[in-house]
């Protein structure tokens, strides 16, 4: 079959598939994508378009579909959609084009979809400094087993900068070589599939030990509900982690913006604090690219400028 003669509607579950295998985008990754290009195909027949093809897409379709963005309304909020998401369903069709090429299949070129450079504002990274980091360990209560899990979870988080996801699927079987370590190594299966090493610091591994040195139940999953149905999975949830972090920022007083996430944050800020460069920051956080990592650049800044105003020898000039 000519895959030129189908229409771009028809094109999409194979563009899916092309994602998963070929670019290696992570589940949620593929999800996204095809809400957004939901939008696109009822926006296409909306204007009785469903059965147009690759090469009968135009810039002006393109400028129609912009538009219909920017003045489409939220019926629950009344409100248009935010910029920023507008440039997700852009994003969306764009890597649609950019497939098209990739499969040698007439189409307009995904350049022609331009995203406005103001949009893409620099995100604002929040982190905890090690005196809040210290609060937020001291907040478990660790006399009891579920302290004690709740206080080798943050350890783990900030040794490891694990995700969340990544830290729920964490096996106990992987940690059955710990006892006389002083600390571990860990190769895990981060996001979108690729494998990354991370590292345990000693104070980490034994709190896990001591974690684990109270489990008396026979469950594969490293960290486990305590009050989940004995009918049910005890393996914590993402939602469950979000929970238990939230819970020991409030009890330690310092900021309620703290996630799981911040405290990943909180390892890369500390490590470029001490000078460690961002393509080693980038390898501890599984980034693909060094874009992604560039995000912390924000701490190298003001470390410079700290110690420009401190040592520059211009200060000593008098006149």
């Amino acid at each position: 079959m000519n895959k030129s003669n189908l229409s771009i509607i028809k094109h999409i579950p194979d563009f899916l598939d092309y994602c998963e295998v070929e670019q290696g985008l992570s589940d949620n990754t593929q999800k996204n994508y095809q809400r957004y290009l939901n939008r696109f195909t009822n926006w296409l027949k909306q204007i009785n378009k469903e059965d147009i093809k690759p090469h009968e897409l135009s810039s002006k379709d393109i400028r129609s579909y912009r538009l219909f963005l920017s003045r489409n309304i939220n019926p629950k909020t009344g409100k248009s959609l935010e910029k920023s998401t507008q440039n997700y369903y852009l994003i969306a069709l764009r890597g649609l084009l950019s497939y098209f090429s990739a499969q040698d299949i007439l189409s307009i070129p995904s350049d022609k979809i331009k995203l406005p450079k103001d949009i893409k504002k620099e995100k604002a990274i929040k982190f905890l400094n090690l005196e809040q980091i210290e609060k937020l360990f001291s907040a478990p209560d660790i006399s009891n087993n579920q302290g004690l899990r709740d206080r080798a979870i943050l350890e783990a988080l900030f040794s490891t900068g694990l995700r969340i996801a990544e830290l729920v699927a964490l096996n106990r079987e992987q940690f059955g070589n710990i006892k006389d370590k002083e600390d571990y190594e860990l190769s895990i299966i981060g996001k979108g599939g690729y494998p990354r090493t991370v590292y345990f610091s000693e104070r980490a591994l034994s709190w896990l030990r001591k974690y684990l040195g109270v489990r008396n139940d026979a469950e594969k999953a490293l960290f486990i509900n305590y009050r989940g149905r004995k009918d049910a999975t005890l393996r914590l949830t993402s939602r469950s982690i979000e929970r238990i972090v939230k819970k020991y920022a409030i009890l330690a007083g310092i900021p309620t913006f703290t996630t799981p996430h911040t405290l990943r944050h909180s390892l890369a800020t500390d490590f470029l604090t001490q000078g460690v460069d961002l393509r080693t920051i980038q390898e501890f956080l599984g980034h693909r690219s060094i874009t992604s990592t560039q995000i912390y650049t924000h701490v190298t800044n003001k470390r410079l400028r700290d110690i420009h105003r401190e040592f520059h020898g211009g200060r000593k000039i008098k006149i």
